[in-house]
């Protein structure tokens, strides 16, 4: 009994000890490791914004006791329940209410109260005693400053450093007592590069180019190799047709055909030409605004028309209307400016400086649009574009659209923007966001907390976009340059890439996110130079090699002392697969194909356009149209398709700049089973069996082909044993039926048992980690 007493009192003592430990440090790190000046911005408005400002912040409508901790004007006023006191007294925590409520031991006054399951920890209450002892000074929130260029940092390491980027990522390192990895072998780099810049595998020739190459410029060489290829636009695209919802369908339930596909082409030709990112959105947001715009600039604006459209009978024209000007609203906010503004769809944003009516302001700017929420299905071609609407001929194909991959002669009809040119419509407040409940009446205008709208500014989208490419407005160039780092790092020096308000998290780099937003408008808004200047960096170039030392101070990668390491995208592991096995039809846009799928996906879906629908039955494409790159792939919204949904590709819903990253056992079955992945491993079997050399140097080759590097001795001698086991295991009746698989066809006069087991070491490589992850 004593013994038992013994042990549950040694457990209360260490879980107390552990929790007094923890608690201190959950916030930031041990209460001795503050800082020695306080920062609002990064120490005190993440505390504020998580467990105060949802009753004490900028939604009136929640506000309680009249109180508001998110502006320093309001904070250090008397309070309205007790005009005696003050929420905040600078330089005196002792007087200051906020902070005795925050620290009192009576439960009927604490804050936050008990009953909201929130809790500031000791360390966060230290910070707020320090910061309010140090004169509570209240600076704007960290993203809504105007973009300046800060200094670059000193290092000790100064041999280290290959461009401006690597100073600031060194500084923190030697913050943290970290050093950046070697280098990457000459294999690796090159696939990391090229899979970064194209998204596919390098060939074999440029892995034998640049491994022979031993002068200081065959990285750089490589890098502008890849950044002239056309599949550099082709890349950098697909980021893009999550950002703007593109899809081959509308959507809703009476899910039916769109030809959109025209402005996918569009966005890979402004990618591959260098369009300057300013001219990039203003032609998106306001194409068809600009003086004698041209059909490329209407054209541009299908990014606005992109969203899902409604085409069920009995709808509520208005509603729907209403629905698609909401969602450009959002997605302008989500997409170029990195904030929540959907959150003020109804109501103040809770946490952010966004009022309703500044919502409704910005969302006028978009209901001039000369649409309706429902139109007929009934028609040829014409309806698969919704007014308003342009038309591609033939002849614009030869001329001003000549990146438009138009295959036939047929009607090419897509949707772009267009006001209401007789009349202006009115905007009002939605009360609560209903669509028929009419508020305020409201004019053009912006959250003026990011930046006001100046009176020399057109009041339409033009003026808009002009706004929004200011170089002191502080969001669009910090959002894109996010995102771009995001795509070379699997996650931006923001890691919530889509809110950069209150609730976001706080940049792990601020001074370089600042230097490369400056130096990016300064140089034109230059994408390829943004990207170049990425990918030449030796933060980029370090080996994904990770010690037990580094996993223990950063075990996130916070601080870039190595290459990250993560899965390429959907499309791209379906490139990788068709490029590797030699199957990948390179052509460039065109119209979305249908590869391979399982029977009855969509034939089992709810509705697919009633008995007029063109989508109520999925009939696959054949030929050289199986094996175009995995961005072509036929996007039914209602039913994405599913090889690609297995590796968290966007279905394309809403916007989207960021993907899920998951790993289920679903992918390794995907690489195992997949017709695209058995069918290219046969094709490639084939071709190799058709080369006069030895077994084990077709595998390495294959090897070699699919990993992009030459495989160790352990790894030849492993694949070796199994092409050997395959051999004896294998009859002919089970080598027909495993190279049965894809329309491709078979070599003559081909060794089947051979062929069927070099086939099965192949797929091995690609159902391999390494083969479809960026390292």
């Amino acid at each position: 009994m004593r013994r038992i007493v013994f042990l549950v009192v040694s457990f209360c003592c260490i879980v107390s000890t552990w929790y007094a430990c923890t608690s201190g440090s959950q916030a930031g790190g041990a209460l001795g490791n503050m800082p020695d000046t306080i920062s609002y911005n990064f120490d005190i408005r993440p505390i504020f914004s998580d467990k105060c400002f949802a009753c004490h912040g900028p939604d009136a409508a929640k506000r309680e006791a009249g109180l508001r901790l998110d502006v320093a004007e309001d904070a250090y006023k008397a309070l309205k329940e007790n005009p005696g006191a003050h929420a905040i007294v600078p330089g005196k925590p002792e007087l200051s209410e906020a902070f005795a409520r925050m620290t009192t031991k009576d439960s009927s006054q604490l804050m936050p109260p008990p009953n909201s399951n929130l809790k500031l920890l000791p360390y966060e209450i230290a910070l707020i005693e320090k910061w309010i002892k140090q004169g509570a000074k209240y600076e704007k929130h960290w993203s809504f400053v105007a973009v300046k260029s800060p200094g670059i940092p000193e290092v000790k390491n100064k041999k280290w450093p290959r461009n401006q980027i690597d100073y600031f990522i060194l500084q923190k390192q030697e913050e943290k007592g970290l050093e950046p990895n070697e280098e990457a072998d000459k294999e690796r780099l090159l696939k990391r590069v090229s899979l970064d810049l194209t998204g596919l595998p390098p060939s074999a020739k440029m892995m034998e180019n640049f491994l022979a190459d031993n002068s200081p410029k065959a990285y750089d060489k490589v890098v502008d190799q890849l950044l002239n290829d056309p599949a550099y636009g082709e890349k950098m695209a697909v980021h893009w047709l999550d950002v703007a919802r593109y899809a081959d369908s509308h959507g809703y339930q009476d899910d039916n055909y769109r030809s959109q596909w025209p402005w996918r082409d569009w966005v890979i030709h402004a990618f591959n030409k260098n369009l300057p990112y300013d001219k990039f959105i203003t032609w998106q947001i306001a194409g068809d605004l600009l003086p004698n715009a041209t059909k490329e600039q209407l054209l541009a604006t299908g990014f606005n028309r992109n969203h899902k459209i409604t085409e069920e009978g009995g709808v509520i024209d208005e509603e729907y209307r209403v629905e698609y000007v909401s969602d450009r609203t959002n997605t302008f906010g989500k997409a170029l400016l990195g904030v929540t503004l959907e959150c003020a769809h109804c109501h103040d944003h809770k946490y952010d400086p966004f009022s309703q009516k500044e919502y409704y302001q910005l969302y006028s700017f978009f209901n001039n649009v000369k649409e309706y929420g429902f139109e007929s299905i009934v028609g040829g071609p014409e309806t698969w574009a919704k007014k308003p609407k342009m038309q591609i001929t033939d002849e614009d194909v030869k001329s001003v659209l000549k990146f438009v991959n138009k295959p036939d002669t047929s009607n090419l009809i897509v949707s772009v923007m267009g006001d209401n040119t007789d009349s202006v419509r009115k905007t009002y407040i939605l009360n609560r966001g209903v669509y028929d409940s009419h508020g305020e009446q409201v004019q053009p205008g912006v959250p003026v907390a990011i930046m006001p709208f100046s009176n020399k500014l057109p009041k339409n989208r033009l003026g808009l976009a002009q706004w929004a490419t200011d170089k002191r407005n502080p969001l669009t160039s910090r959002v894109f340059v996010n995102q771009v780092w995001q795509e070379f790092f699997g996650k931006g020096i923001v890691k919530t890439s889509g809110d950069f308000g209150m609730q976001g998290e706080l940049p792990s780099h601020p001074a370089l996110l600042d230097w490369l937003c400056a130096d990016f408008m300064s140089h034109g808004w230059d994408i390829k130079r943004l990207v170049r200047q990425i990918v030449t960096s030796a933060t980029y170039r370090q080996s994904a090699v990770v010690s037990k030392a580094k996993m223990e101070v950063d075990p996130d990668n916070i601080f870039l002392a190595r290459s990250p390491r993560y899965r390429i995208k959907a499309e791209f592991i379906k490139d990788l697969v068709l490029s590797s096995s030699g199957l990948l039809n390179k052509t460039i846009g065109g119209p979305s194909v249908k590869p391979y799928q399982p029977a009855g996906l969509w034939e089992a879906a709810a509705s697919t356009g009633g008995s007029l629908g063109m989508l109520g039955t999925y009939k696959q494409d054949h030929g050289a149209q199986l094996y175009r790159r995995g961005m072509y792939t036929f996007i039914k919204r209602t039913v994405p398709p599913p090889a690609m949904g297995i590796f968290d590709a966007s279905n394309r819903d809403q916007c989207e700049v960021k993907r899920q990253s998951t790993n289920t056992p679903l992918q390794a079955l995907a690489m195992m089973n997949d017709p695209t992945v058995l069918e290219a491993a046969r094709v490639l079997a084939g071709k190799l069996q058709q080369e006069k050399s030895a077994e084990q140097d077709k595998i390495n080759k294959a090897f070699r082909l699919i990993v992009c590097r030459k495989p160790g001795d352990k790894e030849s001698a492993l694949l070796a044993d199994l092409y050997k086991w395959r051999l004896e295991t294998l009859t002919q009746q089970k080598a027909s039926k495993l190279l049965a698989v894809g329309e491709y066809p078979l070599p003559k006069n081909a060794d089947k048992i051979k062929l069927a087991a070099l086939m099965q070491v192949i797929v091995n490589m690609y159902n391999l980690e390494e083969t479809i992850t960026k390292s």
